[in-house]
């Protein structure tokens, strides 16, 4: 399967109605069973973030409003790490609210401010979106950074935080890190971290952004969703 076993059956049924073919959800679990076939369940989420620092922390300008938006007008980060046999690879990300695409992400073997600004340098270098953009991410102290936040000026951007220790207020920025673990990196081991590199964005290119049947887009792709949203 191309989903990796990661797909239930409200994601199978409509893939199999875009093929043109009518089947119920009984239909599918039974021929699940019969070739002995089970989706991917998310193990338990471990946090990271590290927000004990006093550097100063931005306003909570998202307030969980994570559907509805315009393309370019919300977009989220966050940091997860992926084991690979020589280390921890750390994974940046950015996904616009719009369409739950991700339009930027850097990787590194360090935990570090870097790693972030090269996230948004490389999603504002793709999007090119008009100032005001809101840029929402947990309070950790890669995002606080005084760096980070001068390149949010630089690009005209608002700066969002999430509430201390409130996973909800980032839960899109988690949600996807959560299907790229269970999808993808679960169910694969990294012997280096370039092998892991190339991977993660092989998935992110040619399955997430491109294929991916995604709830919150009608069970359609971020870029098939994009498409339709600027066709309006």
């Amino acid at each position: 399967m191309a989903s990796h076993q990661a797909d239930g059956r409200p994601r199978l049924i409509r893939a199999l109605k875009q093929q043109g073919i009518q089947v119920s959800h009984e239909q599918v679990r039974q021929s699940m069973l019969r070739q002995q076939l089970r989706s991917v369940h998310k193990p338990r989420f471990v946090r990271t973030t590290n927000s004990a620092h006093p550097k100063p922390i931005a306003n909570n300008l998202l307030d969980r409003r994570f559907d509805g938006w315009p393309v370019n007008q919300a977009w989220v980060g966050d940091i997860t790490y992926v084991r690979t046999d020589e280390g921890w690879l750390y994974l940046a990300t950015v996904i616009d609210l719009a369409s739950r695409k991700v339009v930027g992400w850097s990787m590194s073997d360090r935990l570090k401010t870097e790693l972030v600004i090269q996230a948004l340098k490389s999603a504002y270098g793709a999007r090119k979106p008009a100032r005001g953009l809101l840029m929402h991410t947990d309070r950790g102290s890669q995002y606080a950074d005084q760096r980070y936040v001068a390149l949010l000026e630089d690009f005209g951007m608002q700066q969002s935080m999430s509430r201390k220790g409130c996973c909800w207020d980032n839960a899109v920025a988690e949600s996807f890190f959560k299907t790229l673990k269970v999808e993808r990196i679960y169910q694969t081991r990294y012997q280096t971290r370039r092998q892991a590199r190339l991977d993660i964005v092989n998935w992110i290119e040619g399955r997430y952004n491109n294929d991916r049947m995604h709830s919150a887009n009608d069970y359609q792709s971020p870029n098939e969703f994009e498409r339709v949203l600027n066709a309006a």
